[in-house]
């Protein structure tokens, strides 16, 4: 699993750490005149991989190393312990008992009432959990197929689960919020046009502050993406929309006759309209941008939890704000009843 893209490291839980056990016969050792030191000095000695230097062949080199680590256990029952005075060695098979063996346990992984042998992948800092999780997936595919029939590898907690219901939390909110503020503009305004193009705000708000998302690396989560309040976003838009809808009925009021305004009567109303209320609607943007100006702060965990939060809140806001400026009164000299 370590080869998996996108993977730092594999903590395993439960089953046995096999070890090589030696079991030493103690008649045997004593009859031998021999000590566990002499065990353990044997061991270590035939147990290791010696370099040293090279023979230097015009245009190569031939490095000489020795090549020492056992195995087998047959490798270590060769080991020779010592030599007898009368010229035999001493094997290691012939004091102790070579075989496989486990190290103490002091817990282990049970599922479902039975015991089994798991392993979490650690994902590498700033990588796509999205990604790794599929080439996890992939290398596990690869890795059943040399199993043994009997031996399953089953996922038990995988974050691509969480992933999904994050992003489908977020999208229900943010899809069924527009929609309420939406109904409540239309009520509210008593102008479905009105209503409409305050509304517009909202999408076009959200795709700015993604992309300033994307252009200064925050992540979109529960805690960045759910506390937009599409209500904050559209104050601006809603002001300047109202100032012009009052202003145009009462032109309209001011010309008597005139059932309709033409194309340069409305660019002056809602010019007039929305020069006089801009420092308002901008005004009321402001004061809410400067609530989230401590949280930006913050440092520690609690910073890495909650200014993504008020980055993308921020983000959100000057995007409503610039839009209220340019977008919202272009769109309602095009698009207001006359």
């Amino acid at each position: 699993m370590l080869g998996s893209p996108g993977g730092a490291d594999i903590n395993s839980y439960g089953g046995f750490v096999k070890q090589y056990e030696i079991a030493v016969k103690p008649e045997r050792l004593r009859g031998m005149k021999l000590t566990l030191t002499d065990i353990f000095t044997a061991l270590e000695k035939n147990n290791e991989n010696t370099g040293s230097a090279y023979i230097d062949k015009k245009p190569t080199a031939y490095f000489i190393r020795g090549i020492g680590l056992v195995k087998t256990i047959d490798d270590i029952e060769k080991i020779v312990v010592k030599t007898s005075s009368s010229g035999i060695p001493i094997l290691i098979r012939d004091i102790a008992t070579v075989q496989f063996g486990s190290a103490t346990r002091y817990g282990a992984l049970v599922v479902d009432t039975t015991e089994a042998v798991g392993g979490v992948v650690m994902m590498l800092k700033g990588a796509n959990a999205h990604e790794v999780i599929n080439n996890v997936e992939t290398r596990i595919a690869s890795i059943q197929k040399s199993l043994p029939e009997e031996v399953k590898i089953e996922p038990y907690l995988n974050r691509s689960d969480l992933v999904g219901r994050s992003i489908g939390t977020v999208s229900r909110n943010l899809i069924e919020g527009a929609l309420i503020v939406i109904f409540i503009l239309v009520i509210l305004l008593g102008n479905i046009r009105a209503g409409l193009i305050v509304a517009s705000v909202i999408p076009l708000a959200m795709l700015f502050a993604v992309s300033m998302m994307n252009l200064f690396g925050v992540s979109g989560n529960l805690m960045s993406l759910g506390a937009i309040d599409f209500g904050l976003i559209v104050d601006g838009a809603v002001i300047i929309v109202e100032s012009v809808v009052h202003r145009i009925y009462m032109s309209k009021q001011h010309h008597l006759g005139v059932a309709k305004l033409s194309q340069a009567q409305m660019d002056e109303n809602v010019l007039d309209s929305s020069k006089r209320m801009m420092n308002s609607a901008t005004f009321g943007q402001v004061i809410i941008l400067i609530v989230y100006l401590p949280i930006m702060a913050l440092v520690g965990i609690e910073g890495k939890m909650f200014r993504p939060m008020a980055q993308v809140v921020t983000f959100a806001l000057l995007g409503a704000a610039i839009l209220s400026l340019t977008y919202v009164p272009i769109a309602s000299a095009l698009f207001l009843s006359k």
